[in-house]
């Protein structure tokens, strides 16, 4: 091989190598921050603030609402309350058992959310149910619906009880219609979203329970919410 070729030969394959160096110096540092891109699920409903100090500095903090209490009766007859989600990511919506409009295509669609979101790592997700007609949802009957759809009830609660109760807590504790209605389908108007309630009891998203496309967001979101928790248990550790 003459001089001239080898000396074009090695122009040729250093240029290769500047360009391969090249790509890898402009996309790494785009990979990076696709990597640790995170973006925090919405707080909603802030009812207050309060002020403290760090390192001699007032910081102001926004105070969210969280559920209130609650005390229902689950499809055993047993009694359920907010007790028993302590600690646990919650996914509502309130339905009743007779509804021939929105109520089969939402239960249609938490079955499917609860199959999506099965496996250890989701053991600390429940899903609650509540009838805005308890008087005819009495536990036998949302047992027996609860048998007709398959419902796994360890996970997902069907709740009945003092129907006033029920109607304050939806439009109270999640800000859905809940009530008796005799110009609405079946006398009972109730909310068709689903809503996201994280383990400290704060509101994090509202979606269509009519839509696949928004229920299977709720389980994207239910993982990024885990994300969080482990972000944040992260930098308290770290402090």
């Amino acid at each position: 091989m003459s001089d001239s070729a080898r000396t074009k030969k090695i122009a040729v394959f250093g240029g290769i190598l500047l360009f391969i160096f090249l790509l890898v110096a402009l996309f790494t540092p785009a990979l990076g921050l696709v990597k640790h891109h995170f973006q925090p699920l919405t707080y909603f409903y802030p009812i207050d603030v309060e002020y403290r100090m760090v390192d001699g500095v007032e910081v102001m903090d926004t105070i969210y609402h969280t559920i209130p209490e609650f005390h229902f009766i689950d499809q055993d007859g047993e009694e359920f309350g907010s007790e028993d989600v302590v600690g646990k990511i919650t996914v509502i919506d309130f339905m009743f058992t007779t509804c021939t409009g929105w109520c089969p295509i939402m239960t249609s669609q938490m079955q499917r959310l609860v199959w999506k979101l099965d496996g250890e790592d989701f053991e600390d997700v429940m899903f609650l149910s509540h009838s805005v007609d308890p008087e005819t949802d009495t536990p036998q009957i949302l047992k027996k619906y609860a048998r007709k759809h398959k419902i796994d009830t360890e996970r997902w609660v069907l709740l009945t009880g003092d129907k006033a109760a029920i109607y304050e807590h939806g439009v109270h504790g999640y800000f859905l219609a809940a009530e008796e209605d005799v110009l609405a389908p079946g006398g009972f108007l109730h909310s068709n979203m689903f809503v996201l309630v994280d383990r400290q009891g704060h509101i994090r998203g509202y979606y269509d329970g009519l839509s696949a496309v928004e229920v299977d967001q709720i389980a994207d979101d239910v993982k990024m919410l885990m994300k969080e928790e482990k972000i944040k248990a992260k930098e308290a550790a770290a402090q």
